[in-house]
């Protein structure tokens, strides 16, 4: 008995320490990102000299600008307010169609049944299974073969296309544990159905809508490769900003915009599992 209690106490500690590695692997890049955003070595940023706020303070025009590259956040910091304000606009706008499309087709596909509805299913989960530079390419192909013109409007088309599948697994999931008597008290009272899904529906999957919102708003402010590929002029996104200064050298001012990024990709996906896992 002694020694079943001794190997248990072992086979505990060796999944704790299995569980701290493992979430050091994932999270000490970031930390590391955090850490030399700091770092007042504009030559060598591994280096560690001292503690400043300057690269914040370039991002936003607070700064002299050190060199040519650095010139690209001083001299017009309106240039990242416009990106950001396109990442934004774009997720935004994908996120609140792929919403109302991935809401409708959770719901339809919870409440009726049809030939090929397992199938269907598949397809709608199959865009967050393929490949981003599959996808990415594919959505190229599609719009210049259809003969649209590389534009913001493309990379919102594309976006909505793979987000919908997120917010359909969202909500479906909401849809699953939810009781549907209070919908079948309704109709017995007289509601017809657009009522009923406005004054019942509508409340208990809520939560699971607005995750679904957020999950999908973050995942497209965070995209590169798919955006990469169907961005047109004047359609520059966040990430590809930052993809963009990287080949012109790794400078201290990509770490503290990577943070700003994260940390605002942290605080919105928190609210949407917060918001998923509530009850009704």
């Amino acid at each position: 008995m002694l020694d079943k209690i001794l190997a248990l106490s072992i086979w505990t500690k060796l999944f704790k320490g299995y569980g701290f590695f493992f979430l050091a692997f994932l999270y000490m890049p970031l930390a590391l990102i955090f850490v030399y955003s700091f770092n007042a070595n504009s030559i060598n940023m591994a280096v560690w000299t001292e503690f400043t706020f300057d690269w914040y303070l370039t991002i936003f025009g607070g700064a002299n600008s050190q060199s040519a590259f650095d010139a690209a956040f001083t001299e017009s910091p309106e240039r990242i307010f416009n990106v950001v304000k396109t990442s934004a606009l774009v997720a935004l706008t994908a996120s609140t169609i792929s919403t109302a499309i991935g809401t409708a087709t959770a719901i339809a596909l919870q409440r009726f049944n049809f030939v090929g509805k397992k199938f269907y299913q598949a397809m709608l989960i199959l865009p967050m299974i393929v490949p981003d530079i599959v996808l990415g390419i594919a959505l190229l192909i599609f719009f210049v073969g259809a003969g649209f013109e590389l534009s913001l409007a493309t990379v919102i088309i594309g976006h909505t296309t793979f987000l919908s599948s997120y917010v359909f697994v969202v909500v479906s999931s909401r849809l699953a544990g939810m009781d549907t008597s209070l919908e079948q008290a309704s109709a017995d009272l007289g509601a017809g159905p657009i009522t009923t899904f406005r004054r019942i529906t509508l409340p208990q999957i809520m939560p699971g809508v607005v995750g679904g919102f957020l999950l999908a708003f973050i995942i497209s402010l965070d995209d590169v490769v798919i955006t990469y590929f169907i961005a047109g002029v004047g359609s520059q996104t966040l990430p590809l900003f930052i993809l963009a200064m990287m080949r012109r050298g790794l400078r201290p001012q990509i770490n503290a915009l990577a943070v700003l990024l994260l940390t605002f990709s942290f605080l919105v996906a928190a609210l949407g599992l917060y918001l998923r896992s509530r009850k009704s």
